[in-house]
């Protein structure tokens, strides 16, 4: 049976304090939409135990801008979560205009589970991944 990434989903509109001094969205509000999303994504589908014992910290971000983003724009957000390792897993969110499904920008980033009250790296379950699996 081949399991498929859970897609989180996600929209909102560009607002003022979005925009840098070129009046488009500035790039490190992208990284603060990845990181949101993701964190919404994890609310969304752990359980309390789950989110009482462990804790996602980022390792890395990589991300390639396509396009810009203006005030009051509609954005959707995607994610789902991919590769998945012994303490890490790959977290993909993909941005894009709402109402012209041009993709503003891509990201890929690398997280980290910590148990919650040592904050040392611990094992992703298959109990846990299957968190964000459909």
């Amino acid at each position: 049976m081949e399991l498929n990434p859970d897609i989180y989903k996600k929209q909102l509109v560009v607002e003022e304090e979005h925009l840098d001094k070129q009046r488009h969205v500035n790039n490190v509000q992208y990284v603060q939409w990845v990181q949101d999303v993701a964190e919404e994504h994890w609310e969304a589908r752990a359980s309390k135990e789950q989110k009482a014992q462990v804790i996602w910290v980022v390792v890395k971000h990589e991300i390639s801008y396509k396009k810009e983003a203006f005030l009051g724009d509609n954005i959707s957000l995607q994610t789902y979560v991919g590769e998945v390792t012994h303490v890490t897993s790959i977290r993909h969110v993909i941005i894009k205009n709402a109402e012209t499904d041009k993709v503003l920008a891509e990201a890929k980033t690398t997280w980290c589970l910590l148990d919650v009250d040592s904050k040392k790296p611990v094992k992703i379950s298959d109990q846990l991944k299957a968190v964000f699996l459909q």
